[in-house]
């Protein structure tokens, strides 16, 4: 019998999350892209009490809540008398940003027995390190504008926006809302040139001031670094011992493909 549960959105870290713990309860959603494989465990959101039930029979105590997920659209039908009493506030969070329904996850589920653990705290040595990780050493416009967007970043925090900005030559490209990271850099590789001081530039993640790292830690991986190739960046900067590396192994061959570097600085 395991302990842990994987509540599995989209991306390569569920899948990782499920190789170093094979005996984990892997749970996907109706409605949700993911990329987990069987044998899975599939819930509806709109019946999470199902979900209470099935994980306290199979001994489940820990939670580990992982992968993008988009707001679900509810199909107020199906809702169990448990999310009908829930959906005060969760109509309340929703008015928010994602930190503030992602805090509500955590307090449901805490609120049900259920401890939640972080992605981080189940792979340890997955985190951007302080200083280079991959790649070629960062130059000083680098670090300026890392320093930039870092000042960005701190700034937008209590306004619940994203966690990545692109900043070049001290000017602000982008900022990452709720679309993603893959989003805003076709964004900033889509800004005409003139409205940019030549190429370069960095990608900068970092989560936001105060956020739980338990849940949406930000991330970065193989395709963060091609897609910031592709839109002219020379780097990307991370919060360091607080953004995840997936696939490192991959996201090493792809800095060393496009000339990139992936380097942490301590916030």
């Amino acid at each position: 019998m395991q302990d842990l549960a994987i509540l599995s959105g989209a991306g390569g870290l569920p899948v990782m999350l499920a190789k170093q713990h094979p005996q984990a309860v892997r749970v996907v959603f109706k409605g949700v892209e993911h990329a987990m494989q069987a044998p899975l465990a599939e819930h509806r959101f709109e019946k999470l009490a199902s979900l209470f039930d099935d994980l306290t029979a199979r001994g489940v105590t820990r939670v580990v809540l992982a992968g993008a997920m988009s707001r679900p659209a509810l199909d107020p039908s199906q809702l169990d008398p448990f999310m009908m009493q829930l959906a005060p506030r969760l109509m309340s969070a929703m008015q928010g940003g994602d930190d503030a329904i992602l805090r509500l996850i955590i307090a449901v589920f805490e609120e049900q027995g259920f401890e939640v653990v972080g992605a981080h705290e189940l792979l340890p040595g997955m985190t951007v390190p302080d200083g280079v990780f991959a790649g070629p050493e960062p130059k000083d416009a680098h670090l300026s504008d890392a320093s930039r967007a870092m000042d960005i970043l701190l700034a937008l925090s209590p306004l619940d926006v994203g966690q990545g900005t692109v900043v070049a030559g001290g000017l602000c490209l982008g900022i990452e809302t709720l679309q993603g990271t893959d989003a805003l850099l076709r964004f900033v590789g889509e800004t005409p040139e003139h409205l940019r001081r030549g190429k370069g530039g960095v990608l900068v993640k970092a989560p936001k001031r105060g956020q739980d790292l338990r849940v949406d830690m930000p991330v970065v991986g193989p395709d963060t670094v091609r897609n910031a190739a592709a839109a002219g960046l020379e780097g990307i900067f991370g919060a360091a011992g607080k953004v995840l590396i997936v696939e490192q192994d991959a996201t090493r061959s792809a800095l060393e493909e496009t000339g990139l570097f992936l380097a942490g600085r301590v916030l």
